[in-house]
């Protein structure tokens, strides 16, 4: 059990997780500034590339439940050594391809099961264990990682592009990712959570149930499978890789498209995650203290108003205004989600379950991956993409103010 006063070692696997966290969803959402020089040097059409970056999106969500299981039987840190050996094999490949068979293979396929070992997915369990009656703040602290890599990487990537060329830029990502996974996964990731993990000793003046009496120690995945609430997370996932991957792609093209220069669009992307990174700070209390899905709500109604607002900006004042809005809500999505799911069906789950829901993330990403490009080359317009998800986030809003509250639903096995 954590002693008051004393350092729990706890907090040295999130902030090594976040950091991870930043360097690979950072990729994954900062393919923006990446897009058009790609294109441009590779003969591509936006339609096509954003067809391979859509494909690199689902192979990204169906790694998420091999991953969970994968967790599962063998630990997190050689699931992250293998992640690192996936990502700089397919790196060496995207910067030799020359044609969209092989750029497909390694910058869509291969790269984006190396980043699924590198995920969330990947550190959610872990953490989930570690921590009970943080949970909800420990987990906020890891998607800061995720709205840091907006904030660092977007703007960084654009820069270095722009400096070094995109081929180059991506070696220095492999050599960068490399140096820093390996030490974290040997040296910090550590599965012996001690006994009562961060509980106190004596009972949570809040009232909290713990997550492990949320759901029957015979609960399986089938019966988490079969309940509604799963599925309205899912439904809520959806919407959130959806936007976030809209946004990562084809938010920089878009804004240079209304007439911004690149570097202008690039930092205001980049703005969202770099507020989401002090916001989440907020909203990982506020987790801990009122109902997790009145927050997962919020969070998702503002956003979609975002989407809204970033269509009819007009000066660079206006977009870093709605950037600072929105990131304020930008994080804490994907956070909420899983601890709910730990809530629910509890932590011994939540890695396979987390993993399945989060498939239904990056289906949503690869659909709007797809329609950015795909609706922009038919129709000349981004109102389709970009106005389609804010009606999808306003709709998992309406859904997740409909969860169950923690702690308040028994959940029934179900009928076999």
């Amino acid at each position: 059990m954590a002693r008051a006063g004393r350092w729990y070692f706890g907090w040295n696997i999130v902030a090594a997780a976040t950091v991870l966290t930043l360097l690979t969803v950072g990729l994954r959402m900062g393919i923006g500034p990446f897009f058009l020089p790609i294109s441009q040097d590779l003969g591509f059409s936006r339609s096509l590339l954003a067809g391979i970056v859509a494909i690199g999106m689902l192979c990204y969500g169906l790694g998420m439940p091999i991953v969970g299981q994968l967790v599962n039987s063998w630990g997190t840190r050689h699931v992250l050594l293998l992640g690192v050996l996936f990502i700089d094999v397919a790196l060496g490949g995207a910067v030799v391809a020359t044609g969209p068979i092989g750029f497909l293979l390694s910058f869509g396929i291969l790269l984006s099961l190396g980043l699924a070992f590198i995920s969330p997915v990947t550190f959610t369990p872990v953490i989930a264990r570690w921590f009970t009656r943080q949970r909800g703040a420990a987990l906020f602290f890891l998607s800061t990682g995720s709205m840091a890599g907006i904030a660092v990487l977007t703007p960084a990537l654009g820069w270095l592009i722009e400096t070094w060329g995109w081929r180059t830029t991506l070696i220095a990502y492999g050599i960068l990712l490399t140096v820093i996974t390996i030490p974290l996964a040997l040296w910090v990731m550590r599965e012996d959570v001690p006994e009562g993990a961060d509980a106190l000793p004596t009972p949570d003046p809040g009232g909290r149930r713990p997550a492990s009496a949320a759901a029957s120690s015979s609960l399986c995945v089938a019966d988490a499978l079969h309940s509604a609430p799963f599925w309205k997370v899912v439904l809520g996932l959806f919407a959130c890789g959806y936007s976030m991957n809209l946004l990562g792609i084809h938010g920089v093209p878009m804004l240079v498209d209304h007439g911004y220069e690149s570097l202008v669009a690039a930092f205001g992307i980049g703005l969202i995650g770099f507020t989401a990174i002090f916001s989440s700070l907020v909203l990982g209390r506020m987790s801990d203290r009122m109902p997790r899905r009145n927050l997962l709500a919020l969070i998702y109604f503002i956003r979609g108003l975002g989407f809204f607002g970033l269509l009819i900006v007009a000066t660079p004042a206006q977009l870093y205004t709605v950037a600072v809005i929105g990131g304020i809500v930008w994080a804490g999505s994907v956070a909420l989600s899983s601890a709910i799911l730990a809530d629910i069906y509890g932590v011994r789950l939540v890695g396979v379950l987390y993993g399945w829901a989060y498939l239904g993330h990056q289906v949503g990403g690869m659909i709007s991956s797809w329609l950015g490009g795909w609706a922009y080359e038919r129709f000349g317009t981004h109102w389709i993409a970009f106005g389609s998800t804010g009606v999808l986030l306003i709709i998992a809003a309406l859904v997740s103010i409909r969860l169950p509250l923690q702690g308040g639903y028994v959940l029934k096995p179900a009928m076999r």
